[in-house]
């Protein structure tokens, strides 16, 4: 298995695979979708800025999924950034032949996969945090697995949680909800898991200090050491 490390500007990614014309692939993938949400931002620039869901004026795939995504979750378009950015990617990955692809996108991973994989839990000071990992079954179809924190990382939070793991297969769906989810859950309420559709929505795991929330069908969990190097984020440059 190859494993590289990908930078891009606000793209801070890994990119896992079986042979390298995979990664060029996924690479290809990533910039492709970025120079699109990038054209659109500079014709769009509000759709950056805003937290609120928006209808975009673009037929691109990007935008729309991320436009979709958002207003299913009742976030701002960019809050499915990195999940629609790796999506895209692990596309490209499947189209140039791959069986086994992963890419994660600063805690926004999609996955196709022949194989069962491990895929750690970082949570911060939680005391949870990485000692478990899910056990990903085999995936023929492309699998969102996205964490949103409102202690770990740069990316803006209003809630509390140290970690809101949501799987799905629309990847930026995944991200958008852990965003919103992360946001609004409290130990004493997690009322915004009843919003969610189990039609689109797998599963979803919450870590809050020493109190977890689950919902759905998740992975199965088992003890792992999950090492903190191989988080894809900024700080490893």
């Amino acid at each position: 298995m190859i494993r590289e490390r990908f930078f891009f500007r606000e793209t801070i990614a890994t990119i896992l695979a079986d042979e390298k014309k995979h990664i060029v692939a996924a690479k290809k993938g990533i910039l492709t979708a970025r120079q699109t949400l990038e054209r659109y931002i500079a014709h769009d620039p509000f759709f950056k800025t805003t937290f609120d869901p928006y209808e975009a004026d673009s037929d691109e795939l990007i935008i729309q999924r991320m436009t979709q995504a958002t207003k299913k979750a009742n976030v701002g378009p960019m809050a499915a950034v990195a999940g629609a950015i790796a999506w895209a990617g692990v596309e490209k990955m499947k189209e140039s032949g791959a069986n086994f692809g992963v890419i994660d996108n600063g805690g926004d991973i999609a996955i196709i996969s022949d194989r069962k994989i491990l895929v750690g839990l970082h949570a911060g000071t939680a005391k949870v945090s990485d000692k478990i990992a899910f056990v990903v079954q085999p995936q023929e179809k492309i699998l969102g697995i996205c964490t949103s924190s409102a202690t770990v990382g740069p990316s803006i939070s209003l809630g509390v949680a140290d970690a809101v793991t949501v799987f799905s297969h629309d990847v930026a769906l995944a991200d958008a909800w852990a965003t919103r989810i992360c946001n609004d859950i409290r130990i004493n309420d997690p009322s915004v898991l009843s919003r969610l559709n189990p039609e689109e929505v797998l599963g979803v795991f919450a870590v809050l200090g020493d109190h977890i929330e689950r919902w759905g069908d998740l992975p199965s969990l088992v003890n792992a050491i999950v090492d903190e190097q191989l988080i894809s984020a900024g700080d490893r440059l």
